[in-house]
């Protein structure tokens, strides 16, 4: 110790003639530097990954000689590879003394994720009629070799209920849930309109770190973060599943909820192109099953200028999500699930195709081709999984066109803008298809001046109209039509003139629509009645950004998002345009209703409600007397318990001032006011013009 001593204050450090067990601390001081035992108790329990559980063993392939090697091989690469990753000499077949291989491999992943991916979908996996994949896990065989000879039965576990994903459905006065985003607040409200206010549910700060959004159903609420998303459901508001995926910036649900994509962009230092990663979840187990990567070029066609055009693979609207397809140059890949493959391992073949789109009620794809060379440009509507052409429309000199499928899959417009002769201006035509009719009659609408600006186009969810806002400047005409005519034919229903309308919002249920100013109309809002052809209330919310319906149609609201700096918040409406209640928020980011789960009931069933709907609402009726009364009864007691305050305050004051008054008026005996008449009063008048109007009266 003494030696240490000596070199310290010398100067000298020869740290390796230094004996650390000579060197003792104080005791109680730790000089700033901690323990590594302490850290060691502070720490987590750290799960290490051992053995090869990113390493798959694929049974059943073809035994082939060393000639046919390299090609067994190839195609082995090309269904893996599909799955993540495969490390460089990570698949191995092995091979007798012959060079002939043994029927079966070895793939090795970069993580064990991707390797549970291609397990669980490459199972089965039919090469030919011969050999079909039988795929463990490597880990597995010391799982096999360790099974007991004797049977013993598994401890049964205790039964532990999941969380009721749709609670909010049995909410005995029927009411909706929406969930809001401002600052860093993320809340979840019941709109509670028939007292006019909001009920929260259920608020949490940091809840996201992007932004929020609902299942299709929604059962499930997603939240996105940089290590991936996060799912959460039940009354109680808990986590279900994570996924991860680093730095996901976009998500989307199948239709029934079965399978969830993710996506990422990463840019490039360089001049190559961004890379693009899109993830698919298997929602049930929460596991990855298929991964697609590759340049941003490859995900988007030539001509997008805003980048990837999100969802790139876009779902089949027919049941089960059986069937999601994406885009590339002069092909449409259709992927079947849960094999996570192309339909058939062949791709629709469709020379300089631009757009498609599916049915939202069953598996057609409408499909746009341009015009090439001599061929006229061609929209098409194609059955999968046939991939059989049920009705095409050769069109010509076109400039851009649209597709529109109205919400129960019966009826599909296509707007086509068309060059005039002269290839310097264009003009608007639509072309309509009756897709549940026997081969698929279509016609084409024509409105009364072609010349004018086609604002927007909406169809009515549920039902047979729709409507379009056409014309120039800020006061555009808004025309309804119909597709059910005694002739089955399309019917012009009526004109309304000068609406300062630009966008369209029908109800969810039909009959009623929001003609809605946004932008440069800043909120304009006219509430319409379609049946009756008539106008139900007119009103403006100041720079309204959003219209969102409620899923039941009775509701309505408009909000004002960050993109505005004032007026952050939204109002609630009902669906004939009263005012019901305004929410202002800071910072205002989103406003999500909760989607419902598709009735079960058939048209049918539906039609009969309607019949006896005043012997239903008999009880809700009762029902919101009674919550009436009890807010009468609140507001009552509430002014009352003010009242009783303010009056014993009073009389706590009137003593106070009676106890006082001796002192007071000991204090000012002395002083001596002037007489009343010593004192004049002056009325002075002053007259202000307020407003001048002008008037012209007529003889």
């Amino acid at each position: 110790m003494a030696e240490t001593v000596h070199m310290a204050v010398s100067g000298e450090h020869n740290l390796r003639s230094i004996k650390l067990e000579d060197v003792v601390l104080p005791e109680g001081d730790d000089m700033g530097i901690v323990s590594e035992d302490d850290e060691l108790e502070d720490e987590e329990d750290l799960s290490t990954e051992t053995g090869f559980g990113n390493t798959i063993v694929v049974d059943n392939l073809p035994q082939v000689g060393a000639d046919k090697c390299e090609k067994l091989v190839a195609v082995l690469k090309k269904i893996f590879a599909q799955f993540g990753e495969i490390r460089e000499g990570g698949l191995c077949l092995p091979a007798d003394e012959n060079g002939k291989t043994k029927g079966y491999a070895f793939v090795e992943y970069l993580d064990a994720e991707m390797a549970a991916a291609a397990l669980k979908t490459t199972q089965n996996y039919k090469l030919d009629k011969s050999h079909i994949f039988q795929v463990n896990m490597f880990d597995d065989f010391e799982k096999f070799e360790k099974t007991p000879v004797e049977y013993v039965s598994p401890e049964v576990k205790e039964y532990q209920p999941r969380e009721h994903l749709q609670s909010w459905m049995m909410d005995d006065r029927g009411r909706d849930q929406y969930a809001i985003r401002y600052g860093d607040e993320t809340e979840i409200y019941w709109n509670d309109a028939a007292q006019s206010r909001s009920e929260e549910v259920y608020r949490r700060s940091f809840w996201t770190e992007s932004y929020v959004q609902w299942s299709p159903r929604g059962s499930l609420l997603t939240t996105v973060h940089r290590q991936g998303v996060a799912v959460w459901g039940g009354p109680n508001w808990t986590r279900l599943l994570r996924f991860n995926h680093p730095g996901v910036q976009l998500l989307d649900f199948s239709p029934c909820e079965n399978f969830m994509m993710t996506c990422s962009t990463i840019e490039s230092q360089t001049r190559e192109p961004a890379k693009v990663l899109v993830k698919v979840f298997e929602m049930r187990a929460g596991t990855l099953v298929r991964e697609f990567k590759g340049a941003i070029t490859e995900f988007t066609m030539e001509g997008d200028r805003a980048g990837l055009n999100w969802p790139v693979f876009k779902w089949g609207g027919g049941e089960g999500d059986k069937y999601f397809a994406r885009m590339s140059k002069n092909q449409i890949h259709v992927y079947e699930t849960p094999e996570m493959s192309v339909l058939d391992k062949k791709s629709i073949k469709l020379e300089g195709v631009q757009d498609f789109e599916w049915c939202p009620t069953s598996d057609i794809l409408s499909v746009y081709q341009p015009e090439i060379g001599n061929q006229p440009a061609r929209i098409s509507l194609i059955q999968i999984p046939s991939k059989q052409e049920i009705r095409q429309k050769n069109l010509f000199s076109v400039s851009e066109i649209k597709m529109y499928w109205q919400s129960s899959g019966s009826y599909l417009a296509v707007r086509v803008d068309r060059f005039t002769k002269t290839k310097k201006s264009t003009y608007t035509g639509f072309e309509l298809f009756r897709v549940n009719e026997r081969e698929c009659p279509m016609e084409v609408l024509e409105i009364e001046n072609k010349t004018e600006k086609i604002v927007a186009f909406a169809w009515e969810p549920k039902g047979h109209r729709f409507a379009i806002i056409h014309g120039e400047g800020p006061r555009p005409d808004i025309t309804f039509y119909t597709m059910q005519d005694n002739l089955g034919r399309v019917k012009k229903i009526g004109t309304l003139k000068g609406k300062s309308a630009n966008t369209l919002f029908w109800s969810p249920q039909g009959k009623n629509i929001v003609l809605a100013g946004l932008k440069s109309l800043n909120g304009q809002l006219e509430f319409f009645n379609v049946d009756e052809f008539e106008t139900m209330a007119t009103t403006e919310h100041f720079m309204c950004t959003d219209v969102d319906w409620d899923p039941t149609g009775r509701y309505v609201t408009t909000s004002v998002t960050s993109v505005h700096q004032m007026e952050n918040g939204f109002n609630m409406w009902a669906f004939n345009g009263r005012l019901l209640y305004r929410t202002p928020r800071d910072r205002f980011f989103q406003f999500l209703w909760r989607p419902r789960i598709a009735t079960l009931l058939s048209e049918e069933d539906e039609e009969e409600i309607k019949s006896k709907l005043k012997t239903y609402s008999k009880k809700y009726d009762t029902m919101d007397e009674e919550l009436k009364l009890i807010q009468d009864s609140a507001d009552i007691e509430e002014r009352q318990d003010l009242l009783d305050k303010w009056n014993e305050w009073r009389q706590r004051k009137a003593i106070q001032s009676e106890e006082e008054r001796p002192a007071f008026e000991a204090l000012t005996a002395h002083l001596q006011l002037e007489a009343e008449e010593e004192c004049s009063i002056e009325e002075v008048t002053v007259e202000e013009i307020m407003n001048i109007n002008e008037e012209i009266i007529s003889m």
